[in-house]
């Protein structure tokens, strides 16, 4: 639910509750926080999705989400009634997330793929493989979030479903958008909303906004040769015996069983580290080192941006506690994993409570 209006201060409907004010005030103030919590309540989940998409934060879109309600009802006095509620809210959403991104020192959250070349180098506890943690990366976002959110696109307008545009893979692209452009995008391409709407929501010219869409669009191009990300419907059954053959072969510290779960040219990135690896030879490599370091794993099935993704808890003693490690997100190709995605220490324990798990598991808990 959100905050009762009289808990918010500064707003025009802001009152100070003495004993002295005529009882009236006060039921005036409470039908108003009613009328707006039936109003904005609905949009709550699709707002912050689309500040997720803005920002590709998870915890950084829930502020902003709660900073777009916070200016809605300051705001609520100057809504007219005569365009949709909707649009009013995403047009305060969209600027706070604007601001935000212009008071920030690095406007991109992106992957590691996205900053460099892979690498053959394994790791050897030399601080080129400690994590970049003065680095903004990029976070999924827990499927929770994306329930009773519409999967198919809003209307005939826009480009992009709603199951594509969360793929980490096109929020990861977008991030590399100015954020104007990337506003643009999400508003026309995603939303489907107009130009003529966009402009009236952004503020600039129709002629801007169309200039903006197209270089966003040919941005995009250069990871989606057809124009937009490849549909991800549900995983059929030869993909539902791969995500439960992930899981296995992690407890069983099967490797060779991993990497036959991969296609020749999968892809490993691990934010924070700096470092990811390309190819199956690559991946066997890194993970023989690793899980050395391991007496074993549990896996908790989740889903992250409309994809299959695991919890993963290790511990390094026989009998010791099982405890976050990091959240797994997989890109399927047919019956391979094509990309792994691994958001490891040390901001899985943040991820993991986004994500509604346990920091630890108990013996019991993990079989």
């Amino acid at each position: 639910m959100i905050t009762p209006l009289k808990r918010f201060s500064g707003g025009p409907k802001s009152i100070a509750m003495t004993a002295e004010e005529p009882s009236h005030q006060e039921q005036a103030s409470e039908r108003a926080n009613q009328a707006f919590e039936r109003l904005a309540e609905p949009f709550r989940r699709e707002l912050k999705l689309h500040c997720y998409r803005m920002l590709g934060s998870v915890h950084e879109a829930e502020d902003l989400m709660q900073e777009t309600y916070v200016r809605a009802w300051r705001g609520f006095d100057h809504f007219d009634g005569r365009g949709s509620f909707r649009a009013w809210l995403y047009r305060i959403a969209t600027n706070a997330c604007l601001d935000a991104l212009a008071s920030r020192k690095n406007l991109q959250r992106l992957l590691p793929d996205q900053r460099g070349a892979a690498t053959a180098q394994m790791p050897d506890g030399a601080p080129a493989f400690a994590p970049a943690i003065d680095m903004a990366w990029l976070e999924p976002y827990p499927d929770q979030f994306l329930e009773s959110i519409a999967d198919d696109a809003p209307n005939p307008e826009a480009r992009y479903a709603s199951r594509e545009a969360v793929q980490l893979a096109f929020v990861a692209v977008i991030q590399q958008l100015p954020p104007r452009q990337r506003a643009v995008l999400l508003l026309g391409d995603v939303l489907g909303w107009s130009a003529a709407e966009t402009a009236t929501l952004l503020g600039g010219s129709t002629a801007s906004v169309n200039s903006g869409l197209q270089r966003a669009r040919n941005t995009l191009a250069k990871r989606y040769p057809d124009g937009r990300p490849p549909a991800t419907p549900p995983p059929d059954e030869a993909q539902k015996r791969l995500i439960r053959r992930y899981m296995q072969v992690w407890e069983g510290l099967d490797l060779d069983g991993f990497v036959e779960l991969l296609k020749e040219d999968a892809t490993l990135t691990m934010p924070p580290l700096r470092q990811w690896y390309a190819g199956r030879d690559a991946i066997r490599a890194f993970h023989r080192k690793v899980w050395k370091s391991f007496s074993g794993f549990r896996l908790l099935p989740t889903g992250a941006n409309g994809q299959p993704a695991f919890a993963l808890y290790g511990r390094n003693v026989t009998g010791g506690p099982w405890s976050a490690h990091s959240i797994h997100v997989l890109t399927l190709d047919r019956d391979r994993i094509a990309a792994l995605t691994l958001f490891v220490k040390p901001d899985s324990p943040r991820l993991f409570e986004a994500f509604g798990l346990p920091l630890t598991l108990a013996d019991a808990e993990s079989s």
